[in-house]
Protein backbone atom coordinates (compact mmCIF):
# COMPACT_ATOMS: atom_id res chain seq x y z
CA UNK A 1 0.00 0.00 0.00
CA UNK A 2 1.17 3.64 -0.82
CA UNK A 3 2.53 5.51 1.76
CA UNK A 4 0.28 8.97 3.07
CA UNK A 5 2.33 11.70 1.27
CA UNK A 6 2.68 14.63 3.90
CA UNK A 7 4.12 18.10 3.18
CA UNK A 8 4.70 20.22 6.92
CA UNK A 9 4.60 23.71 6.54
CA UNK A 10 5.73 25.76 10.03
CA UNK A 11 8.16 28.40 10.59
CA UNK A 12 10.32 26.91 13.56
CA UNK A 13 13.02 24.42 12.55
CA UNK A 14 12.39 22.75 16.00
CA UNK A 15 8.39 22.23 15.36
CA UNK A 16 9.29 21.09 11.23
CA UNK A 17 11.48 17.94 13.29
CA UNK A 18 8.98 17.26 15.57
CA UNK A 19 5.56 17.06 13.37
CA UNK A 20 7.88 14.65 10.86
CA UNK A 21 8.73 12.59 13.66
CA UNK A 22 5.55 12.23 15.22
CA UNK A 23 3.61 11.59 11.57
CA UNK A 24 6.25 9.60 10.63
CA UNK A 25 5.80 7.22 13.68
CA UNK A 26 3.13 5.76 11.69
CA UNK A 27 4.35 3.74 9.28
CA UNK A 28 1.34 4.60 6.86
CA UNK A 29 2.60 8.05 6.30
CA UNK A 30 5.61 9.71 5.36
CA UNK A 31 6.75 13.62 5.21
CA UNK A 32 7.91 14.24 1.63
CA UNK A 33 9.02 17.95 2.42
CA UNK A 34 9.11 20.68 4.93
CA UNK A 35 8.61 24.75 4.10
CA UNK A 36 9.46 27.36 6.65
CA UNK A 37 6.52 29.62 5.45
CA UNK A 38 3.37 30.01 3.09
CA UNK A 39 5.14 31.00 0.45
CA UNK A 40 7.61 28.16 0.30
CA UNK A 41 4.24 25.77 1.17
CA UNK A 42 3.05 26.80 -1.66
CA UNK A 43 6.11 26.31 -3.84
CA UNK A 44 6.68 22.90 -2.65
CA UNK A 45 3.03 21.94 -2.28
CA UNK A 46 2.89 22.27 -5.98
CA UNK A 47 6.03 20.65 -6.86
CA UNK A 48 5.78 17.65 -4.73
CA UNK A 49 1.94 17.04 -4.82
CA UNK A 50 1.56 15.99 -1.24
CA UNK A 51 -1.72 13.89 -0.44
CA UNK A 52 -2.62 16.24 2.84
CA UNK A 53 -0.83 19.60 4.30
CA UNK A 54 0.06 20.77 7.52
CA UNK A 55 -0.01 24.34 8.01
CA UNK A 56 0.95 26.91 10.79
CA UNK A 57 -0.77 30.08 10.91
CA UNK A 58 1.57 32.86 12.05
CA UNK A 59 4.68 32.93 9.81
CA UNK A 60 6.76 35.88 7.86
CA UNK A 61 6.72 36.46 4.77
CA UNK A 62 3.12 34.76 3.98
CA UNK A 63 1.33 33.70 6.77
CA UNK A 64 -1.29 30.64 7.10
CA UNK A 65 -4.67 32.06 6.01
CA UNK A 66 -3.15 33.45 2.96
CA UNK A 67 -1.69 30.53 1.95
CA UNK A 68 -4.40 28.35 3.08
CA UNK A 69 -6.53 30.54 0.25
CA UNK A 70 -4.20 30.08 -2.66
CA UNK A 71 -4.08 25.71 -1.47
CA UNK A 72 -8.02 25.55 -1.61
CA UNK A 73 -8.20 27.06 -4.73
CA UNK A 74 -5.51 25.21 -6.27
CA UNK A 75 -7.16 22.18 -4.97
CA UNK A 76 -3.60 20.70 -4.39
CA UNK A 77 -4.40 18.59 -1.09
CA UNK A 78 -6.34 18.99 2.03
CA UNK A 79 -4.88 21.19 4.83
CA UNK A 80 -5.13 20.65 8.48
CA UNK A 81 -3.56 23.78 10.45
CA UNK A 82 -1.79 23.14 13.28
CA UNK A 83 -1.05 26.28 15.30
CA UNK A 84 -0.66 27.96 19.02
CA UNK A 85 -3.80 30.11 17.20
CA UNK A 86 -6.18 27.22 17.12
CA UNK A 87 -6.04 27.10 21.10
CA UNK A 88 -5.91 30.70 21.69
CA UNK A 89 -7.49 32.49 18.95
CA UNK A 90 -10.57 30.48 18.34
CA UNK A 91 -11.70 33.20 16.02
CA UNK A 92 -9.16 32.90 13.61
CA UNK A 93 -9.05 28.90 13.62
CA UNK A 94 -13.26 29.24 12.55
CA UNK A 95 -11.82 31.65 9.83
CA UNK A 96 -9.46 29.07 8.48
CA UNK A 97 -12.52 26.28 8.84
CA UNK A 98 -14.80 28.38 6.98
CA UNK A 99 -12.16 29.11 4.03
CA UNK A 100 -12.01 25.32 3.36
CA UNK A 101 -9.07 23.71 6.01
CA UNK A 102 -10.12 20.16 6.49
CA UNK A 103 -9.44 20.21 10.43
CA UNK A 104 -7.27 21.72 12.81
CA UNK A 105 -4.84 20.58 15.58
CA UNK A 106 -4.09 22.98 18.53
CA UNK A 107 -0.06 22.95 19.49
CA UNK A 108 -0.08 22.07 23.76
CA UNK A 109 1.61 24.97 25.33
CA UNK A 110 2.90 27.57 22.81
CA UNK A 111 4.65 28.15 19.19
CA UNK A 112 7.46 26.08 20.01
CA UNK A 113 6.05 22.95 21.53
CA UNK A 114 8.53 20.30 23.11
CA UNK A 115 4.91 18.80 23.86
CA UNK A 116 3.17 17.79 21.03
CA UNK A 117 3.03 13.89 21.22
CA UNK A 118 0.35 15.20 23.16
CA UNK A 119 -1.83 15.47 19.83
CA UNK A 120 0.42 13.24 17.75
CA UNK A 121 -2.75 10.39 17.80
CA UNK A 122 -5.35 13.24 17.00
CA UNK A 123 -2.92 14.72 14.12
CA UNK A 124 -2.13 10.77 12.63
CA UNK A 125 -5.74 10.06 12.88
CA UNK A 126 -6.66 13.54 11.57
CA UNK A 127 -3.94 13.00 8.23
CA UNK A 128 -5.19 9.70 7.39
CA UNK A 129 -8.79 10.86 7.31
CA UNK A 130 -8.41 13.86 5.05
CA UNK A 131 -6.19 11.92 2.69
CA UNK A 132 -9.14 9.79 1.75
CA UNK A 133 -10.40 10.01 -1.93
CA UNK A 134 -12.38 13.05 -3.42
CA UNK A 135 -11.94 15.08 0.18
CA UNK A 136 -9.29 18.06 -1.53
CA UNK A 137 -12.52 18.10 -3.89
CA UNK A 138 -15.03 18.63 -1.64
CA UNK A 139 -13.33 21.33 0.24
CA UNK A 140 -12.53 23.08 -3.16
CA UNK A 141 -16.27 22.94 -3.90
CA UNK A 142 -17.08 24.42 -0.32
CA UNK A 143 -14.60 27.14 -0.22
CA UNK A 144 -16.41 28.35 -3.50
CA UNK A 145 -19.79 28.19 -1.53
CA UNK A 146 -20.88 32.05 -0.63
CA UNK A 147 -21.12 32.59 2.90
CA UNK A 148 -24.26 34.14 4.05
CA UNK A 149 -23.48 37.35 5.70
CA UNK A 150 -25.83 39.36 7.66
CA UNK A 151 -27.05 42.50 6.79
CA UNK A 152 -25.55 45.84 8.47
CA UNK A 153 -27.19 46.71 10.46
CA UNK A 154 -28.54 43.98 11.83
CA UNK A 155 -32.12 44.61 13.06
CA UNK A 156 -33.00 43.22 16.02
CA UNK A 157 -35.54 40.38 16.37
CA UNK A 158 -39.01 40.20 17.96
CA UNK A 159 -39.97 39.00 21.37
CA UNK A 160 -42.24 35.48 20.71
CA UNK A 161 -44.94 34.96 22.40
CA UNK A 162 -44.46 32.81 25.40
CA UNK A 163 -44.19 29.40 25.20
CA UNK A 164 -46.79 28.08 27.64
CA UNK A 165 -45.87 25.49 30.46
CA UNK A 166 -46.36 21.92 29.89
CA UNK A 167 -47.75 19.21 32.40
CA UNK A 168 -45.90 16.18 32.94
CA UNK A 169 -45.42 14.00 29.87
CA UNK A 170 -47.29 16.66 27.81
CA UNK A 171 -45.15 17.21 24.46
CA UNK A 172 -44.49 20.60 23.62
CA UNK A 173 -46.08 22.52 21.02
CA UNK A 174 -43.56 22.70 19.15
CA UNK A 175 -41.24 20.70 17.43
CA UNK A 176 -37.08 19.71 18.03
CA UNK A 177 -34.69 19.66 15.45
CA UNK A 178 -31.13 17.82 16.79
CA UNK A 179 -28.00 18.48 14.55
CA UNK A 180 -24.70 16.63 15.01
CA UNK A 181 -22.15 17.17 12.84
CA UNK A 182 -18.09 17.18 13.13
CA UNK A 183 -14.92 17.26 11.09
CA UNK A 184 -15.84 19.47 8.07
CA UNK A 185 -18.77 21.29 9.81
CA UNK A 186 -17.90 24.71 10.29
CA UNK A 187 -18.09 25.40 6.99
CA UNK A 188 -20.65 22.57 6.01
CA UNK A 189 -23.06 24.12 8.32
CA UNK A 190 -23.40 27.32 6.44
CA UNK A 191 -25.09 25.40 4.01
CA UNK A 192 -28.01 23.98 6.52
CA UNK A 193 -28.39 26.60 9.61
CA UNK A 194 -28.74 30.01 7.57
CA UNK A 195 -31.68 28.81 5.25
CA UNK A 196 -34.20 27.63 8.24
CA UNK A 197 -36.41 30.25 8.43
CA UNK A 198 -37.09 32.43 11.26
CA UNK A 199 -40.41 31.73 11.94
CA UNK A 200 -39.72 28.00 12.30
CA UNK A 201 -41.72 25.77 14.72
CA UNK A 202 -39.15 23.71 16.20
CA UNK A 203 -36.11 24.55 18.45
CA UNK A 204 -32.77 23.65 16.88
CA UNK A 205 -30.01 21.44 19.14
CA UNK A 206 -26.92 21.70 17.53
CA UNK A 207 -23.33 20.05 18.70
CA UNK A 208 -19.82 20.64 16.69
CA UNK A 209 -16.88 18.71 18.16
CA UNK A 210 -14.99 21.77 19.32
CA UNK A 211 -13.06 22.41 22.79
CA UNK A 212 -14.69 24.54 25.28
CA UNK A 213 -12.11 27.50 24.20
CA UNK A 214 -14.62 27.59 20.64
CA UNK A 215 -17.47 26.73 20.70
CA UNK A 216 -18.49 30.43 22.12
CA UNK A 217 -17.47 31.80 18.74
CA UNK A 218 -18.46 29.91 16.81
CA UNK A 219 -22.03 30.82 17.95
CA UNK A 220 -21.77 34.40 18.03
CA UNK A 221 -20.50 33.48 13.98
CA UNK A 222 -23.54 31.37 13.02
CA UNK A 223 -26.21 34.13 15.28
CA UNK A 224 -24.98 37.00 12.75
CA UNK A 225 -25.05 35.04 9.38
CA UNK A 226 -28.82 33.26 10.69
CA UNK A 227 -32.33 34.20 10.42
CA UNK A 228 -33.11 32.02 13.87
CA UNK A 229 -31.68 33.31 16.66
CA UNK A 230 -28.23 31.20 17.76
CA UNK A 231 -27.37 31.03 21.35
CA UNK A 232 -24.55 28.91 23.10
CA UNK A 233 -26.22 26.68 24.96
CA UNK A 234 -26.13 27.81 28.93
CA UNK A 235 -27.52 25.83 31.35
CA UNK A 236 -31.01 27.40 32.42
CA UNK A 237 -31.89 29.01 29.18
CA UNK A 238 -35.22 28.43 27.79
CA UNK A 239 -35.85 26.64 25.24
CA UNK A 240 -38.33 28.06 22.93
CA UNK A 241 -38.89 27.88 18.49
CA UNK A 242 -36.90 29.39 16.46
CA UNK A 243 -33.94 29.72 18.35
CA UNK A 244 -30.58 27.16 17.52
CA UNK A 245 -29.14 26.41 20.98
CA UNK A 246 -25.02 25.32 20.68
CA UNK A 247 -23.56 22.87 22.52
CA UNK A 248 -20.94 24.38 25.33
CA UNK A 249 -17.92 22.59 24.54
CA UNK A 250 -16.82 20.68 27.52
CA UNK A 251 -20.25 19.65 28.54
CA UNK A 252 -23.41 17.75 27.31
CA UNK A 253 -26.19 19.75 25.68
CA UNK A 254 -29.48 18.70 27.08
CA UNK A 255 -32.88 19.41 27.87
CA UNK A 256 -34.54 19.51 30.92
CA UNK A 257 -38.37 19.42 32.11
CA UNK A 258 -38.79 21.61 35.37
CA UNK A 259 -41.37 20.85 37.89
CA UNK A 260 -43.97 23.21 36.20
CA UNK A 261 -43.33 21.87 32.91
CA UNK A 262 -41.08 24.66 31.81
CA UNK A 263 -38.27 23.36 29.21
CA UNK A 264 -34.50 24.52 29.91
CA UNK A 265 -31.16 23.91 28.40
CA UNK A 266 -28.98 21.88 30.85
CA UNK A 267 -25.20 21.47 30.86
CA UNK A 268 -23.56 18.30 32.29
CA UNK A 269 -20.21 16.44 32.72
CA UNK A 270 -21.91 12.74 32.58
CA UNK A 271 -22.59 10.69 31.31
CA UNK A 272 -18.63 10.26 30.53
CA UNK A 273 -18.28 10.58 26.79
CA UNK A 274 -15.14 10.55 24.49
CA UNK A 275 -16.65 13.55 23.24
CA UNK A 276 -17.79 16.80 25.38
CA UNK A 277 -20.46 17.53 23.90
CA UNK A 278 -21.79 14.47 22.18
CA UNK A 279 -24.02 13.53 19.62
CA UNK A 280 -26.18 10.86 20.92
CA UNK A 281 -26.08 12.06 24.39
CA UNK A 282 -27.78 15.16 23.12
CA UNK A 283 -29.77 13.62 20.49
CA UNK A 284 -31.18 11.14 23.15
CA UNK A 285 -32.06 13.79 25.64
CA UNK A 286 -34.20 15.80 22.90
CA UNK A 287 -35.86 12.55 22.55
CA UNK A 288 -36.78 12.04 25.67
CA UNK A 289 -38.71 15.44 25.67
CA UNK A 290 -39.77 15.96 22.33
CA UNK A 291 -40.13 12.03 21.33
CA UNK A 292 -42.16 11.86 17.97
CA UNK A 293 -41.73 15.63 17.60
CA UNK A 294 -38.35 15.09 17.45
CA UNK A 295 -36.30 15.69 13.53
CA UNK A 296 -32.56 14.16 13.92
CA UNK A 297 -29.31 15.32 11.35
CA UNK A 298 -26.68 13.98 11.39
CA UNK A 299 -23.56 15.33 9.32
CA UNK A 300 -19.62 15.41 8.20
CA UNK A 301 -17.40 13.66 10.85
CA UNK A 302 -15.51 11.06 11.85
CA UNK A 303 -16.75 8.20 14.04
CA UNK A 304 -20.20 6.91 14.89
CA UNK A 305 -20.98 9.96 17.32
CA UNK A 306 -25.14 10.20 17.28
CA UNK A 307 -25.82 6.91 14.66
CA UNK A 308 -27.16 4.85 17.26
CA UNK A 309 -29.39 7.56 18.67
CA UNK A 310 -30.61 8.09 14.93
CA UNK A 311 -31.62 4.73 15.14
CA UNK A 312 -33.68 5.62 18.19
CA UNK A 313 -35.04 8.64 16.74
CA UNK A 314 -36.73 6.84 13.99
CA UNK A 315 -37.87 3.94 16.38
CA UNK A 316 -39.66 6.16 17.81
CA UNK A 317 -41.80 7.73 14.84
CA UNK A 318 -39.38 11.11 14.26
CA UNK A 319 -38.12 11.77 11.46
CA UNK A 320 -34.15 11.10 10.59
CA UNK A 321 -31.94 12.93 8.12
CA UNK A 322 -28.27 12.07 7.02
CA UNK A 323 -25.86 13.96 4.57
CA UNK A 324 -25.22 11.78 1.88
CA UNK A 325 -21.56 10.63 0.36
CA UNK A 326 -21.91 13.09 -2.36
CA UNK A 327 -21.28 16.22 0.11
CA UNK A 328 -20.02 14.76 3.37
CA UNK A 329 -16.25 15.82 3.89
CA UNK A 330 -15.75 12.45 5.94
CA UNK A 331 -18.58 9.66 5.56
CA UNK A 332 -18.33 8.55 8.50
CA UNK A 333 -21.26 9.63 10.90
CA UNK A 334 -23.64 9.98 8.77
CA UNK A 335 -22.69 6.45 7.16
CA UNK A 336 -22.98 4.57 10.45
CA UNK A 337 -26.50 6.34 10.35
CA UNK A 338 -27.56 4.79 7.32
CA UNK A 339 -25.55 1.74 7.95
CA UNK A 340 -27.78 0.96 11.09
CA UNK A 341 -31.18 1.79 9.74
CA UNK A 342 -31.26 5.02 11.36
CA UNK A 343 -31.99 7.50 8.36
CA UNK A 344 -35.54 8.61 6.52
CA UNK A 345 -33.67 10.81 4.60
CA UNK A 346 -30.46 10.97 2.93
CA UNK A 347 -29.30 13.69 1.02
CA UNK A 348 -26.53 16.48 0.57
CA UNK A 349 -25.47 19.28 2.50
CA UNK A 350 -27.25 21.92 0.21
CA UNK A 351 -30.74 19.92 0.56
CA UNK A 352 -30.72 18.97 4.10
CA UNK A 353 -32.24 22.67 4.99
CA UNK A 354 -35.62 22.03 2.57
CA UNK A 355 -35.54 18.48 4.22
CA UNK A 356 -35.80 20.16 7.67
CA UNK A 357 -38.46 22.35 7.30
CA UNK A 358 -40.68 19.72 6.11
CA UNK A 359 -39.60 17.15 8.27
CA UNK A 360 -41.16 20.05 10.82
CA UNK A 361 -44.76 21.13 9.03
CA UNK A 362 -45.44 17.87 8.63
CA UNK A 363 -44.86 16.87 12.73
CA UNK A 364 -46.76 19.89 12.96
CA UNK A 365 -49.78 19.01 10.98
CA UNK A 366 -49.56 15.36 12.67
CA UNK A 367 -49.94 17.45 16.03
CA UNK A 368 -52.85 19.51 14.87
CA UNK A 369 -54.78 16.77 13.19
CA UNK A 370 -54.22 14.39 16.30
Amino acid sequence: MAKIKVLVCDDSALMRRSLKRIIESDPRLEVVGTARDGRDAIEKARALRPDVITLDINMPRMDGLTALKILIEEGIAPVIMVSSLTQEGAPITLQALEMGAFDYVAKPGGTVSVNMEAVARELIAKIKAAARSGTAGRLRRRSQVKTPVSKEPRLLKPLRPQVPSLSKGELPPFAAVAIGISTGGPKTIFEVLPYLPEDLPAAVFLVQHMPPTFTESYAQRLDKRCQIKVLHAETGLKVEPGVCFVGKGGYHLTVFRKVRGDLIIRNTKTPRHLFMPSVDVMMDSVLSVFGPQTVGVLMTGMGDDGADAMVRIRQAGGITIAESEESAIVFGMPREAIRRGGADIVAPSWEIAGHIVQAVEQIIRKRQVA
